[in-house]
Formats: C-alpha cells, sequence, structure tokens
C-alpha cells in the first residue's frame, strides 16, 4: 500500500515537471522570435547601409568608366536595397500573405536588375564600347568580395531558425552580390591588364543570368511554414497549402 502511495506520489510530480517545462517552451517561443526578428531587422539595416555605398560608388565609377559591368553590379546593389527594405516591410505586417509578397517582390527585383543588365550588355558588345580601366571598381569588387559572405551566412541562419522564405531569399541576394563582386573582378582585372575589353560585357551578361535564375527560385519559393517558430502568422495563405 505504501509503496502504491509513493508511486502515485512520484507519477504526479514528474506529470508537474512536465507540465512546467511544457510551459515554458511556449513562452520562450514568443521570446525566441522576437530575438531572431531584432536580429533579422539589424541584418538587413546592416546590408541597406553597405548597399547604398556600394550603389553609389559603383555606378559612378562605371558611368566614368563607360563599363556596363559596373554600372550593373551598382544596379544590383539599388535591387539588394529593396530586398532588404521588403524584409524590414515584412516583419513589421502581421497579415498572413506577408511572407508570399515579400518573395514576389524580391523576385521581380530580381527579373528587373537581369533585363537591364543583358539590354546594356548586348548594346555595348554590339556597340564595341571600350571601357576605360576602373581600379575604384577592382578595390570595391575585392572588398565587397570580402565582406558579403559572413554576411549571407548569418542571414540565412536566421532565416533558418524563423522559418521565413522571404529573409532566406534576400540572404541569398546578399550571396549573389559576393558572386558577382568575384566576376566583376575578373571582368575589370582582364580588361586592366590584358586590355580585353569585351570582359566587362561578357561579365555583365553573366550577372543578368544569374538574376535571372535567382529571380525565378525566389518566385517559386520554399513553404513560408518549415519551422514551428514562425506559425505565429498563421497559414491562412498560399505560400502554406
Amino acid at each position: 500500500m505504501g509503496d502504491a502511495v509513493a508511486s502515485d506520489s512520484l507519477l504526479r510530480e514528474a506529470l508537474g515537471m512536465a507540465t512546467v517545462i511544457a510551459s515554458s517552451a511556449t513562452a520562450a517561443r514568443p521570446v525566441e522570435r522576437a530575438r531572431l526578428v531584432r536580429r533579422a531587422r539589424l541584418l538587413a539595416w546592416v546590408g541597406l547601409g553597405w548597399h547604398g555605398i556600394e550603389a553609389a560608388v559603383s555606378i559612378g565609377a562605371g558611368i566614368v568608366a563607360g563599363s556596363v559591368a559596373l554600372v550593373g553590379f551598382g544596379a544590383d546593389s539599388l535591387i539588394e536595397l529593396l530586398a532588404g527594405f521588403v524584409v524590414l516591410w515584412r516583419f513589421a505586417a502581421r497579415t498572413p500573405i506577408a511572407e508570399r509578397r515579400a518573395q514576389q517582390l524580391i523576385s521581380v527585383s530580381f527579373y528587373a536588375i537581369g533585363a537591364y543588365v543583358a539590354v546594356e550588355a548586348i548594346r555595348s558588345l554590339i556597340g564595341a564600347d571600350e571601357p576605360a580601366v576602373s581600379w575604384v571598381g577592382i578595390g570595391l569588387s575585392i572588398f565587397t568580395l570580402a565582406t558579403m559572405p559572413p554576411l549571407a551566412i548569418a542571414k540565412a541562419r536566421v532565416a533558418d531558425a524563423l522559418g521565413s522564405s522571404a529573409t532566406k531569399s534576400e540572404s541569398r541576394q546578399t550571396m549573389l552580390c559576393a558572386y558577382l563582386s568575384a566576376g566583376l573582378l575578373v571582368g575589370l582585372g582582364l580588361n586592366a591588364l590584358v586590355g580585353w575589353w569585351w570582359a566587362d560585357p561578357v561579365t555583365a551578361l553573366a550577372i543578368a543570368a544569374v538574376a535571372v535564375e535567382e529571380g525565378r527560385c525566389a518566385w517559386r519559393g520554399d513553404s513560408c511554414c518549415t519551422a514551428p517558430i514562425a506559425l505565429e502568422d498563421g497559414c491562412a495563405d498560399d505560400c502554406c497549402a
């Protein structure tokens, strides 16, 4: 009899502890999500600041040198500015459809930059427009190549934790900036070192192709409800179907 009472008491104690743990986990989830959202916003603002500088420098240097690749790189930076603002808007908007709309806006921005750069690159190739050497552009591409991958990785980790495909798309765009800077460095370097002027518009065409592919992936997107922490917005829209 005493053993039965003791067992019943232990069982109740265990159930009580389990209830407390479950309640703590439930309470912690909104707190954790709030922390991740703050981090996502901070990373977006960091990206916005740098892309603003990057756009101004590369477009200015591109116009001076007549480099379509540099101008295209700067235009891509402007689109990345838009993507950063979209992510900030996504976390400010509390409607269930905000995630999907954010993805679509980022996707359209990719298509826009791809079309613009492709047209300008083809015009440059047909007209045999030889760009001048731009050491400013070369320095910018080296700096961007060194700084963008860590920022993109940090954004991707927060996106995975939040289950936010819009934030994930924006992190891919930041990584795309690093890839583009590598291509830009090759194009500008070949023009500067061996006089291969056509490397500049060819690099621009590569930038356009990558941008269009990223736009397609962003439009298709992944489910916005891939992680439990993201369920706070509900699953009333199509991206959770």
